[in-house]
């Protein structure tokens, strides 16, 4: 993998994007989310990402060196943490029973972690040498929600799978955001993970009217953050580095 990173980035990222949804389509299909195979597959491939970044010495690139410093400069996380409990707007429930919970939460926790290291690492950083900070994020953003069709071969159902697209492009645009801006893959590995994980704690029987509420809050939101993200400076752009 060291010669492919070395050789071509982009290359590398998509490589990694393909382990993950040939590996974990199947398993999502045929067994579902509360699968313990679920869980084990995730965490060798969280592993194996994250040992590839420890053992190249790749961690400050990829925004794991720890918590971003002067969080109070970072207003804008706020609109994130509230979405993040949007799953639970309608009330609480239970997806599952049991051990079956456990591992459906630990799966959810490891996929915002894998899917941000994927998405917002690998991807997005390999794009903006080619690219440019602001096509990068757009890229990046809009492969991550299209990246959902894959869903399709899970046996989700089509109209679900397209709304979840246009949710996850959002979503993605706001990780790849708070990424771009903090230089910290943190806030987004958690955001993400308590989506995911919420979402096994949701109200199924009460869900209608809020999930819409919550996924227009949540395209709204993302277009807030482009328009802050089209007023950058043109040296914020171009070193990489937000205020």
């Amino acid at each position: 993998m060291r010669k492919i990173y070395e050789k071509n980035e982009i290359l590398f990222a998509v490589l990694w994007i393909l382990v993950y949804c040939f590996t974990t389509i199947p398993i999502r299909g045929n067994l579902g989310d509360a699968s313990i195979w679920m869980t084990i597959v995730l965490l060798v491939i969280a592993v194996g990402a994250t040992a590839f970044i420890k053992i190249n010495h790749l961690e400050k690139k990829y925004g794991l060196t720890g918590w971003p410093r002067n969080t109070k400069r970072y207003l804008f996380f706020i609109p994130m943490w509230i979405l993040v409990t949007g799953n639970l707007w309608g009330g609480f429930g239970m997806a599952y029973d049991g051990m079956s919970q456990v591992f459906a939460v630990i799966s959810m926790l490891l996929i915002g972690y894998v899917e941000e290291v994927i998405f917002r690492g690998f991807l997005f950083k390999a794009l903006i040498p080619k690219d440019g900070i602001k096509l990068a994020i757009i890229i990046s953003s809009v492969t991550f929600g299209i990246g959902h069709i894959i869903n399709l071969f899970a046996g989700q159902a089509s109209l679900e799978t397209v709304v979840q697209v246009f949710f996850a492009i959002a979503w993605g645009f706001i990780f790849t955001f708070v990424f771009y801006k903090c230089g910290s893959l943190f806030p987004g590995i958690i955001a993400h993970s308590m989506v995911d994980a919420f979402s096994k704690f949701r109200n199924e029987s009460n869900s209608y009217m809020t999930d819409w509420i919550y996924m227009g809050t949540t395209i709204l939101i993302a277009i807030v953050y482009g328009i802050y993200l089209a007023k950058l400076t043109r040296a914020e752009a171009e070193s990489g580095e937000g205020s």
